[in-house]
């Protein structure tokens, strides 16, 4: 491909974020937030920076914000992008190494007895269910600041970002078209004596060559005739020799291409024909209930109705739902998890305590972006298909095709 050309955002765009912030701080009467990246999977403090330095954006109701990173490092990479024509969101940036430091940003604006918002303490991204803020950063920060006053905010944080200005789309449509080129990619690859690794490394290598980033795990793989196994392949972070591909195999793998923070999900099904009957079965009901989804989409519907639609399928042939049949990207905010059909389901795995994923609620808008992921389940086998929706006016458009069925080889 010709050199990689990814949308950039421009001013009017942090000023447009900006404003949504501190309209948000002035209801909630805050002086000023704390909106953390560190290594959170969402990079919150990208959505006032355009920059993750892995640190926080420090963001008064009134005045110039800061960016806080971990290293000169940082500093200086921040510093030769503008060098190069890329002009920064933030000028003031500075290291610190411990919330002690930071907490001193506070005492001189003269904060430290107002009432304080922060993002990400509380977040429940997937990979963020313990929170995306070090325990020993926010203990010395709190500890540092015994008079303010702390309200997490993360979740109207996480609102405001839900709905997408004309440039965040065009960084989707880029992101989910690249993701689109991967999927091609993986059809042609994903053959039978093929391991696991050639396919990661080559969807990979198609997705970069956008001259953009991959969201955390960049890609979930999986294969085999059945399995509920999801996640990182395990042969990415342990000695374990990747699987190679056979004949009555689903490849199953989740892309998570990114254009700034702005991400995309599609979920890659190849089949290795013959499949078997049972998994025959989880392919249609996955479709239908693709196609529930893409019918009830619209402005003005609530996210909770957009789910039941897509349940309507389980529950007419009694499969379920592994993992969510849909949610928001950018963020991973709303979960759209499905009951359907599980009330005996048990997969021998010990659960301490309640699960804590929360069911929030939210009225579809157009500028929403949407990952579609139904999968349909049949004791352990499960088959996954879906890409990205923008919600439009009068409906909803669909970013991605070959994801969206699965690829039979």
């Amino acid at each position: 491909m010709t050199q990689a050309q990814p949308p950039e955002l421009s001013i009017n765009e942090r000023d447009r974020r900006w404003a949504r912030v501190r309209t948000m701080m002035r209801e909630q009467h805050l002086k000023a937030v704390l909106v953390a990246g560190f290594r959170s999977r969402e990079m919150y403090e990208s959505y006032l920076s355009d920059d993750y330095n892995e640190g926080c954006v420090l963001f008064p109701l009134e005045g110039e914000p800061v960016v806080i990173t971990w290293a000169h490092l940082r500093v200086m990479r921040a510093r030769w992008s503008e060098e190069r024509g890329h002009k920064l969101w933030i000028q003031d940036y500075r290291v610190a190494t411990n919330g002690t430091a930071v907490a001193q940003w506070f005492k001189d604006l003269h904060l430290d007895q107002e009432q304080l918002g922060v993002v990400g303490l509380t977040s429940q991204a997937p990979t963020e269910v313990y929170g995306a803020i070090p325990a020993n950063f926010w203990m010395q920060l709190t500890q540092a600041l015994p008079k303010a006053q702390f309200k997490d905010v993360s979740e109207l944080f996480s609102h405001l970002m839900l709905v997408k200005s004309p440039e965040e789309l065009v960084q989707i449509r880029y992101a989910a078209h690249a993701a689109e080129v991967a999927c091609e990619v993986v059809a042609k690859l994903a053959k039978p004596g093929v391991g696991e690794e050639k396919i990661f490394a080559h969807a990979s290598m198609a997705m970069l060559e956008f001259g953009i980033g991959l969201r955390y795990p960049a890609l979930v793989m999986n294969s085999g005739p059945a399995t509920l196994s999801w996640g990182p392949p395990r042969w990415s972070t342990r000695g374990e020799k990747p699987r190679v591909l056979q004949r009555g195999d689903l490849l199953q793998t989740e892309l998570m291409p990114m254009c700034g923070n702005q991400e995309v999900q599609v979920q890659m099904t190849v089949a290795l024909d013959p499949i078997d009957s049972v998994n025959q079965g989880c392919e249609k009901v996955a479709r239908l209930s693709y196609d529930a989804g893409i019918k009830a989409l619209r402005p003005g519907i609530t996210f909770q109705e957009l789910v039941q639609a897509m349940e309507e399928p389980l529950k007419t042939s009694g499969h379920w739902a592994y993992t969510p049949l849909v949610h928001s990207i950018s963020p991973h905010f709303l979960a759209g998890r499905s009951q359907v059909n599980t009330e005996k389901l048990n997969m021998g795995v010990t659960f301490m305590g309640q699960p804590s994923a929360p069911i929030r609620q939210a009225v579809i808008q157009a500028g929403m972006v949407f990952a579609f992921e139904p999968n349909a389940c049949w004791e352990s086998h499960r088959v996954n298909i879906g890409g990205t929706v923008v919600v439009t006016d009068s409906g909803c458009e669909e970013l991605n095709r070959i994801p969206c069925h699965v690829t039979h080889v």
